[in-house]
């Protein structure tokens, strides 16, 4: 299988949250713009079928592999079973818990593999603790700290309704954000408490070029990569409400 250790093998902490971060981005696809199609692959009248998240940022429902131990940890087993036990909302969430759970064996896996020491191994997981969990992405639990920086830009009176809903990743916004936090007086608590702002389909925070920018979920109220989500800057100029994948797939869905 793609991936497994024989074949691919990160030496570093940089090399394996690279690892980490392309297998989270394929897991929240399938969980989120993908679902309908994963939803139908976890037939549970097939056998054992685990959600398999690949580096390249690809999915797959597959069987878990045949050699014991395995060459990497495995997925939780038989999610199919459970698929029609539960309300399509449980289930979606148990399978975001166990994926969150395999990614961090896998990345840990790969750090005794290579003798990560104590400051590498705490590197390591501080650089995954910066980014969102997928059962954070599926359930929409980043809706508090995402709303909380959107309302504190939005006491700025010179921010614009549109402003609001798409910046930059110039740090404008960031610099709203702070100018209101000195007028609570609360600048040093509110930075220690919301950090960098993370996109919530691949994890990553403010990039440096000046042409990417961000938009948020009217729904769930996650900033989001234009570019993660398909949307140009003229595109969310005429969007009056925008709803993310995962929201869109919600409301869709009985």
């Amino acid at each position: 299988m793609e991936g497994g250790a024989g074949l691919y093998n990160p030496r570093t902490v940089e090399e394996v949250f690279r690892d980490f971060k392309g297998r989270r981005a394929a897991i929240v696809k399938a969980l989120t713009s993908d679902v309908g199609e994963f939803y139908q692959q976890c037939d549970p009248e097939k056998e054992n079928l685990c959600l398999y998240g690949l580096p390249n940022e690809q999915w797959e429902v597959n069987l878990p592999a045949e050699e014991v131990p395995p060459e990497l940890p495995e997925p939780a087993l038989g999610i199919n079973f459970a698929r029609d036990g539960l309300s399509e909302k449980e289930w979606l969430s148990l399978v975001a818990i166990h994926s969150d759970t395999w990614l961090l064996s896998v990345s840990f896996y790969f750090g005794s593999r290579f003798a990560f020491d104590k400051a590498d191994r705490k590197r390591l997981f501080d650089m995954i603790n910066g980014v969102p969990t997928i059962f954070e992405v599926v359930t929409g639990n980043m809706k508090k700290q995402t709303k909380e920086k959107s309302s504190a830009a939005n006491r700025n009176g010179n921010l614009s309704k549109s402003d609001s809903k798409v910046r930059s990743s110039d740090g404008k916004n960031s610099k709203a954000v702070q100018a209101s936090n000195e007028e609570d007086g609360s600048e040093e608590e509110d930075e220690d408490e919301h950090g960098e702002t993370l996109c919530g389909a691949c994890g990553d925070g403010d990039g440096t070029g000046t042409d990417d920018f961000w938009i948020c979920c009217d729904v769930c109220e996650v900033w989001f990569h234009g570019k993660c989500v398909k949307i140009t800057p003229a595109r969310a100029e005429h969007i009056k409400q925008y709803k993310c994948p995962a929201c869109s797939n919600k409301r869709a869905r009985p």
